[in-house]
């Protein structure tokens, strides 16, 4: 007779998910996401936002703007510093509290972004962490910023 084996389950702790926490942080510390931005992007960037400016989608109607061509949605880029955020440095755990932001320049498809965060204060007291962000195409900034972030610390939780 045959045994199927059947892969175990394995259930991730809080702490195996988590990223960093408030006491593990220091300014100066750092993080990178790059990323291509695509045509697929920017496509299913508009249908999930409802954001479908003829400017990001229809490639005759921003010939004739400033632009010259199709742009990417600012906020697309803008995700990629929740990518960072979210995933790398604070990581899973983190949530936002605040994001000011200033767009530089434009992201056109075939554009690699680089997204660069780094720890600028860290408040104990409040668990309040305050990022600054960078977006850049080269050595061309696109976005810059700074974000204020609610990092846990490392008690356990009933």
């Amino acid at each position: 007779m045959d045994q199927q084996v059947r892969p175990s389950a394995v259930i991730a702790t809080m702490e195996e998910l988590h990223g960093y926490f408030i006491d593990d942080l220091k300014a100066g510390m750092t993080d990178v996401y790059v990323r291509t931005v695509t045509e697929t992007d920017i496509v299913q960037y508009s249908q999930v936002s409802g954001d479908d400016n003829p400017l990001h989608v229809n490639e005759e109607f921003a010939k004739q703007t400033i632009f010259k061509g199709r742009i990417a949605h600012g906020m697309l880029t803008c995700g990629h510093i929740s990518a960072v955020l979210g995933t790398k440095l604070p990581g899973p755990g983190c949530a936002y509290l605040n994001q000011n932001l200033n767009f530089r320049a434009p992201v056109r498809i075939g554009d690699m972004v680089q997204t660069r965060v780094t720890i600028k204060d860290v408040d104990n007291d409040t668990n309040n962490v305050v990022a600054d962000v960078v977006c850049s195409i080269g050595e061309k900034v696109v976005i810059d910023g700074v974000a204020t972030l609610w990092v846990p610390n490392r008690r356990k939780r009933d």
